[in-house]
């Protein structure tokens, strides 16, 4: 059976190219690990003094979705040379309680976009970053920035009609699901 990976992406539009970047990685894939997008965008904001008195249902569910899973990928734009604030708060929801965070020992992978050259690079590094500081086993190589991304290059099925792109993609696919196995 194939392992399962939380997907959390850090756009909250709905066709973001994010997702389709997100899509173009599970295509790639295909039946080798199984995706499971994990929503993150309606989650309240992280505030610790919520969790003295009682559990946050939706912190609750979301760390039970991650908790399920063998495994992350986290797929996102970069904002303001940065994580987008609704994946940063995620990050904190899943980090707590401390010392029982979500993150801890998972075989993890980011890969960071962007319209412009660099790829999501800012962004990329700081979620390398938090993760490796919450325990996660994040992979080394192949760092992924995809840069000048845009609508075109994915195919109304969702597939990556862009060549370089798609082998880029498939590259790092393999990679992953590698890891994944020795890892997890």
């Amino acid at each position: 059976m194939p392992k399962t990976i939380a997907v959390l992406r850090g756009s909250p539009r709905a066709d973001s190219l994010t997702k389709k970047l997100a899509r173009g990685i599970e295509l790639a894939v295909g039946d080798r690990l199984t995706f499971k997008d994990v929503e993150i965008h309606a989650l309240p904001l992280y505030n610790p003094d919520l969790e003295k008195d009682a559990a946050h249902p939706a912190w609750d569910a979301f760390r039970a979705a991650v908790m399920g899973c063998d495994g992350l990928l986290f797929v996102s734009p970069e904002w303001n040379r940065s994580v987008p604030g609704g994946l940063k708060n995620a990050i904190d929801i899943g980090s707590r309680p401390y010392g029982q965070g979500v993150f801890q020992q998972k075989p993890a992978a980011v890969v960071t976009q962007s319209t412009g050259g660099t790829g999501g690079f800012g962004c990329n590094h700081h979620l390398r970053q938090s993760l490796v500081h919450l325990d996660a086993i994040v992979l080394g190589q192949p760092e992924m920035y995809v840069g000048n991304l845009s609508a075109g290059k994915f195919g109304d099925d969702g597939k990556v009609s862009d060549e370089g792109l798609a082998k880029l993609i498939d590259g790092f696919a393999d990679t992953f699901i590698a890891w994944v196995d020795r890892q997890a």
